[in-house]
């Protein structure tokens, strides 16, 4: 998240926790970055410890189970139903909340932390970041996976056409996502050695935008954002962001929506000492 936008914590922990059991029939880009994350870790496993960051449904424990069977995994998430059902999907693994911005572990606990999907949700991706380092051995591995700055992009824009028309002088205060540059200075101040940071983009199709916004509330990923509006937006407000969406974004499959996926291979350096 940019600063411009600061998060509400205790929504992100709502809208997750109480879509636990929703979130892996709906959150199709989000299985499809899970593989392709797995794909991009080298093939050796980082024993003896890894921890993954925001680990939902435990999808991407599960796959990485299937690359290395043998590295023992504690997982974690801010949202106490995603703990729990995670858990009952992978018992043999210890689970418990955590937030990525303060977690509650000591210094060079971890071999490895891997994260997909989270860290578009926190305000300071530095700190969140320099959190994964403080926990890293010299020579860990940080492998992530994360929404960047062009995700939703046709329903932001829809959007802020339809404030602009009917939203009687308000901005449109839709959730912001950071950028290559921002992910990359974080990892910098934090005192990792980038190995790889690689974007792509995932493009979902729906029959109709209510169709998409339903599916974005089952996967819990409603804007979060402090400054967003309260209440239910107004029905021409919502009626002019549906035909616009339609008019500028519809196609044969539908209607697209675009997702900026930002991967990351990084390793905890020495020099991460004096940062901590």
């Amino acid at each position: 998240m940019t600063d411009s936008q600061p998060v509400d914590k205790r929504l992100v922990r709502k809208h997750f926790g109480r879509h636990a059991e929703d979130y892996d029939r709906y959150a199709v880009v989000q299985q499809r970055v899970v593989q392709r994350l797995v794909e991009l870790l080298p093939s050796s496993a980082p024993l003896p410890l890894a921890l993954e960051v925001g680990t939902g449904t435990g999808s991407f424990a599960r796959a990485l189970g299937g690359k290395w069977p043998d590295l023992p995994l504690v997982l974690s998430d801010l949202a106490h139903g995603m703990t729990c059902h995670a858990h009952g999907q992978n018992p043999r693994s210890f689970a418990l909340d955590a937030d990525a911005v303060s977690l509650p572990f000591l210094p060079r606990r971890f071999s490895a932390v891997f994260s997909t999907s989270v860290y578009q949700w926190v305000d300071d991706l530095s700190g969140a970041f320099g959190e994964a380092s403080r926990i890293l051995t010299p020579g860990g591995l940080f492998g992530f996976a994360l929404f960047g700055e062009r995700s939703l992009s046709e329903l932001r824009a829809s959007h802020r056409h339809a404030m602009q028309r009917y939203g009687r002088g308000r901005l449109s205060h839709a959730q912001e996502y950071p950028s290559v540059e921002e992910v990359r200075r974080a990892l910098q101040v934090s005192g990792f050695d980038i190995r790889l940071l690689h974007e792509e983009d995932e493009l979902d199709f729906h029959p109709d935008v209510p169709a998409l916004l339903r599916s974005l509330k089952k996967i819990g990923a409603g804007n979060a954002s402090v400054n967003r509006p309260h209440g239910l937006a107004s029905r021409r407000v919502m009626t002019e962001m549906i035909d616009h969406y339609g008019r500028q974004y519809g196609c044969d499959e539908g209607i697209v929506a675009t997702y900026h996926v930002i991967y990351g291979l990084a390793i905890c350096t020495e020099k991460s000492d004096s940062i901590r």
